[in-house]
């Protein structure tokens, strides 16, 4: 979930201004940025700092820096194929997507310096976010939902994965560690930063080889989407797109590693760039009625999933 943020007012103001042309309120009045069909982006998390800001002082800064540097050190090529064998067995357990979304509520992401609610909250603030905007995509209000599903690795019955095995900013492996990723500095003692097989721009890869045959880094974007993709979706390629790159920061905040991707991908990533708006700013303390949002949401989860997935 994760990219280095190069100056605290871009993240927090500039870019809203670029991405939706929308000006800045009287902040006499209030300390938000309105979106097309009006979503609110505040200028400010919920411990009173830019969004995405890794520099800013919090009681959460130490942790998130320590997250990352484990998260570098231990992200290699062999490492995400291994846990791509292992987990894409899915034979962990056999349980709805609404039990898997309440096992999330025993969790927070020591990686996000934004939040400190349990994953169930940001899951449904994101999903109604969007469900306000775009009425008439439920797909993606479905997306919202199950983007961070993922996390179950975190559970004991899941194997009680550390975690900077399950969240955090992703990346490709196989290919030389872009400085656009988020404390950079770590990777230098990462194997693969040394290794010349995967240390030059392309690595394994080559150009516009399509991220469908790109390694990413191991965690909750590439589970969820294994499983939602093994489990026979009927959700459209645009949500499983967002599924599995919705924490590339490096690629749809900063355009790197634009090289290993396909026309495909390219149009593909317009939603993921949508998508991060909400799955980003609206993070707050408000909380949602679950039970009042629940019968909606349950619509949606059988109108494109089984009853029961295999996880």
């Amino acid at each position: 979930m994760t990219i280095i943020v190069q100056d605290p007012l871009r993240e927090g103001n500039e870019i809203n201004k670029t991405q939706t042309g929308q000006e800045e309120l009287d902040h006499s009045k209030s300390h938000v940025l309105q979106l097309d069909g009006g979503f609110f982006t505040p200028d400010s998390n919920a411990f009173g700092h830019t969004f995405r800001n890794y520099e800013s002082e919090s009681e959460r800064r130490a942790g998130v820096q320590e997250f990352y540097r484990l998260n570098h050190i231990n992200q290699t090529y062999d490492y995400a194929l291994s846990k791509r064998e292992y987990y894409g067995k899915l034979d962990k357990t056999v349980m709805s997507i609404w039990e898997c979304c309440e096992l999330l509520n025993e969790f927070v992401d020591e990686s996000d310096p934004d939040l400190d609610e349990p994953q169930i909250e940001h899951l449904l603030q994101t999903a109604e976010a969007i469900r306000k905007d775009y009425p008439n995509e439920d797909w993606l209000h479905l997306t919202g939902l199950i983007h961070d599903l993922g996390k179950v690795l975190l559970h004991p019955n899941f194997g009680g994965e550390p975690q900077w095995a399950v969240v955090g900013d992703t990346f490709p492996l196989g290919c030389a560690f872009s400085e656009t990723i988020v404390h950079h500095e770590f990777f230098k003692n990462n194997p693969d930063f040394h290794n010349p097989k995967y240390n030059t721009k392309y690595g394994v890869y080559s150009e516009k080889c399509g991220m469908d045959n790109v390694l990413m880094s191991w965690g909750h974007d590439e589970y969820m989407h294994l499983v939602a993709k093994m489990n026979n979706t009927t959700l459209p390629p645009a949500a499983l797109f967002i599924i599995r790159f919705h924490s590339f920061y490096p690629l749809h905040r900063e355009d790197a590693y634009m090289h290993l991707l396909n026309d495909e991908d390219k149009e593909m990533l317009k939603w993921v760039k949508i998508f991060n708006k909400y799955d980003l700013y609206s993070k707050s303390k408000v909380r949602i009625d679950v039970e009042e949002v629940k019968p909606y949401y349950q619509s949606l989860i059988d109108k494109y999933f089984l009853a029961k997935l295999r996880w």
